[in-house]
Parts: structure tokens; C-alpha cells; sequence
């Protein structure tokens, strides 16, 4: 059993449908914050045919824990999968200087550091966390083809850019004719809906790879929780509860009702959702078990909407009206 594959955008590059969220490696009071628990997670998800895995230097309890448990774990086998990464976050790392962190010099200490957390000589896909206001997108651009060059990377993308930041960065790459982004990853669930306004419309139109974070909505679009509650161990009961309590329960449960006229699973729902999505080329989903692995790479092949059931959730979680336009 596995799931299904895609392409990232208009480039060569090829990735699971349902992807591996590895920000849970490292984190605190999690199975998954050893070894043991990280391997088993990777373990099942190469087993269900999710190669795709996309983590942060920034993950962890501590700083890099999460890049340094999966060096460890993917000893061995670091060729069977697509290993993305981030650099340039808010968090201190530990090598930070007056300098912006899309600038040459962080970007080239940045990757020497993940290479030796992820115990590889490559890194897939590395990605800009966040937008650096402080450096010419030009001269990250350039960064990141150095090590293109050097095969230290094979392509590269962005996380959290505005549309017009991506159109700037798609500009900058063609009139200077250098290498370009690949790819974009933004918050982005049934739940979230803003990136429809502009960011996936110039991912699309710049044929970019789309990757969605917190596709899930923390759970909340996976049918496990009700208003009445949730599952005693996840994080939202346990830390989170204001998501519970402040979730849009009238929606979620015409959304429930919707699920269970066409006999599938709110999860299975959700990601056949986000995949009909234009340009979505890859679910990002966090998981702690075996099973949450299992369940989720089996939902991205489970059911495929049609235009009248996107219309139909579309009046169940309507785009909520762009600010912007509001007096």
C-alpha cells in the first residue's frame, strides 16, 4: 500500500501526495521526541510509501533536534526519500551575526549546519522560512544557486511569502535570468482560506509547487473531535484547548454530514480537498504513531471530489471576505 506521486510545480522534482510533517521530531513531551519514536514514524511512513519528508532547522526543543533525530534515523536509506528543510526562521540557532538571514553568509553557515544535523551531503528542497526584509531577494537567489552549483542542494524554495514577494522573487529570477524557486508553503486548510486571495494565484501562475502547513487545522479536520471533545492525549486537549473551544462546530458539523452522505472520513475528505486544489502538490501532515502515518497516506488516494461536492464545501467554509475590501 502506498500513496500516490507528483510532480512539484513545473520542475523535475517528484514527491509523495501525502507528505511527512517533521516539526513533532524533538518536540517536548511527545513519543516522537527520541530516537526510537522518530524512527518508528519514518519506519511506517516508508512503509506506506511517503517519501516526502519536510522539517526546519528550527525544530526541536532544542534548536536542530528534529534534523539531527532524522540524520540518525534515516542512516542507511537517506536515497529512499525527498528530504526538504528550512533555514532563516526568527529562532536563534546558535550562528547568528548582524545579517540578514536570506544573505549569503547565512544562507551558506544555515546549510553547512542542516548537512551535518541531517548526516547527508545533499539537501532536496531547501526553503526560505520566512521573508527577510533586510536582504535583496536577488542576492538569496544567488546564494542558492552557489549551492545548486556545488550539489549541495538540488532545488530550492519559500515558506510564508505574500503574493506579491512571490511575483517579486519569480520578477528577479527572470530578468536576471538566474535558477528559481520551485516551490511555496503557506498556511492553507479548509479552516484557512486566505491564501486563495493571492499567494495561490501566483503559485499558480508562476507554476510553483504548493505545499499547505497546518492542513490538518491541528486535527480539527480529521474527525476526531466534536464538540463535545477530543482525544485526552493530543495536543489541543492537552495544550490547546482554545482551538477546541473557539472551533466553528456548526460548519464542522455540516462538514461531518457532508462526510458521512458520501461515506468517507472527514480526513479522507480533507485531503482529497486539498489535492483538487490547483497547484497543491504535496499534503504536509505531522504524525506521532504508526497509524496516524497509515491513515494519512491512505486518505490521499481514498476519494477525488467532484465539482459539485467542492461547491458544496465551499458553502460549508465559505472564503471569509478580504479585509482589504472593507470600509
Amino acid at each position: 500500500m502506498g500513496t500516490s506521486q507528483r510532480r512539484v510545480g513545473a520542475s523535475g522534482l517528484v514527491v509523495s501526495a501525502t507528505g511527512l510533517g517533521c516539526n513533532n521530531f524533538g518536540r517536548a513531551g511527545t513519543v516522537t521526541e527520541t530516537l526510537d519514536g522518530t524512527r518508528t514514524v519514518i519506519d511506517a511512513a516508508l512503509a506506506n510509501g511517503v517519501f516526502f519528508f519536510d522539517t526546519a532547522d528550527m525544530y526541536g526543543a532544542d534548536a536542530g533536534q528534529s534534523e539531527s533525530l532524522m540524520g540518525e534515523a534515516l542512516q542507511g536509506r537517506r536515497d529512499r526519500v525527498v528530504l526538504a528543510t528550512k533555514f532563516g526562521h526568527e529562532r536563534d540557532m546558535g550562528y547568528d551575526f548582524p545579517a540578514g538571514r536570506g544573505s549569503r553568509r547565512y544562507v551558506r553557515m544555515a546549510v553547512e549546519q542542516s548537512l551535518r544535523r541531517l548526516h547527508t551531503d545533499w539537501i532536496d528542497l531547501y526553503q526560505l522560512h520566512l521573508p527577510d526584509p533586510q536582504t535583496p531577494i536577488a542576492e538569496t537567489i544567488d546564494a542558492l544557486d552557489e549551492l545548486v552549483d556545488e550539489g549541495k542542494i538540488r532545488y530550492y524554495g519559500h515558506s510564508n511569502l505574500d503574493g506579491w514577494q512571490i511575483a517579486e522573487a519569480e520578477f528577479t529570477a527572470r530578468t536576471r535570468s538566474t535558477g528559481r524557486f520551485i516551490s511555496a508553503q503557506n498556511h492553507y486548510s479548509l479552516l484557512a482560506r486566505a491564501s486563495e486571495r493571492e499567494v495561490l494565484p501566483a503559485v499558480n501562475q508562476y507554476q510553483l509547487g504548493f505545499f499547505p502547513f497546518f492542513p490538518l487545522k491541528n486535527g480539527l479536520l480529521t474527525g476526531k473531535f466534536t464538540r463535545e471533545g477530543g482525544p485526552s492525549d493530543s495536543r489541543i486537549m492537552q495544550t490547546r484547548r482554545q482551538i477546541w473551544v473557539d472551533a466553528p462546530w456548526d460548519a464542522l458539523e455540516a462538514y461531518q454530514e457532508f462526510c458521512d452522505e458520501r461515506e468517507i472520513t472527514m480526513l479522507q475528505a480533507t485531503f482529497g480537498w486539498l489535492l483538487a486544489q490547483p497547484g497543491v502538490s504535496s499534503v504536509i501532515a505531522g504524525a506521532t504513531t504508526a497509524e496516524q502515518i497509515e491513515a494519512n497516506a491512505a486518505a490521499a488516494d481514498a476519494w477525488a471530489p467532484s465539482a459539485a461536492d467542492l461547491t458544496e464545501i465551499d458553502r460549508i467554509f465559505p472564503l471569509p471576505e478580504d479585509p482589504a475590501t472593507q470600509m
